[in-house]
């Protein structure tokens, strides 16, 4: 009886942990996540993560000893359509360094070293941390091998404007992405000059003319 409810009480602790485990947790923001790059001490004595938006910059994040360093005015958007960009100021010595192209980020983060650096890895490959929609396109979860990011990408700028929803595998020992899961699209806008808008469609149809039967001559009464 003491075996049997030892091995029960540690099959029930196990599924709690794999449970647990698969939790999955939300990805706040795009700020959250650059504020959780750890670059290599070889590459920064000090870092700041610094937002423009609508011409007013806002620092962040700052990591180390900063020294001065000149505003920039452009930099990389993680969130397209937005008026904002970021942009990161490295100093390692004399050297000051800027980096304001998303393709300069890898190597800025060089090995993976967490999830957010995982999911900007991914942002490097065209996805995306869609903060309107959390639940399919900005949340995560890991298990001791990999970690499982739940990301969008913008799959046509065309008639419908849409968005696909992924869950992608990426290695915890290469940083690589090993697996890719299409969910489908979650998101699909029509504009007024969508020639396929289907409310359109649906309008014309409506407005089509009928045909009217044809008038017989009213007869006069004598």
């Amino acid at each position: 009886m003491t075996l049997y409810k030892s091995t029960f009480f540690s099959v029930f602790l196990f599924l709690g942990i794999f449970v647990f485990s698969q939790e999955k947790k939300k990805f706040a923001n795009v700020e959250g996540v650059l504020s959780n790059i750890l670059p290599d001490h070889q590459t920064a004595d000090f870092w700041v993560l610094v937002h423009n938006s609508y011409g007013r910059n806002k620092e962040i994040k700052t990591s180390g000893t900063k020294k001065d360093y000149t505003p920039q005015f452009s930099g990389f958007s993680l969130r397209p359509g937005e008026d904002s960009f970021f942009y990161i100021v490295s100093g390692k010595g004399d050297k000051i360094t800027y980096i304001s192209d998303i393709k300069d980020l890898k190597g800025f983060i060089g090995k993976i070293d967490n999830v957010e650096e995982a999911a900007l890895s991914a942002v490097l490959e065209g996805y995306m941390i869609d903060e309107q929609f959390v639940d399919v396109a900005a949340n995560h979860y890991e298990d001791k091998n990999n970690y499982y990011l739940d990301l969008g990408k913008i799959t046509s700028t065309e008639c419908p404007y849409q968005k696909t929803h992924y869950t992608l595998t990426v290695s915890k020992a290469t940083g690589k992405i090993s697996n890719v899961e299409d969910h489908g699209s979650y998101m699909e806008v029509y504009t007024k000059n969508c020639k396929n808008n289907p409310r359109l469609l649906k309008l014309e149809k409506k407005e089509e003319p009928k045909d009217e039967p044809s008038k017989q001559p009213t007869k006069k009464r004598r």
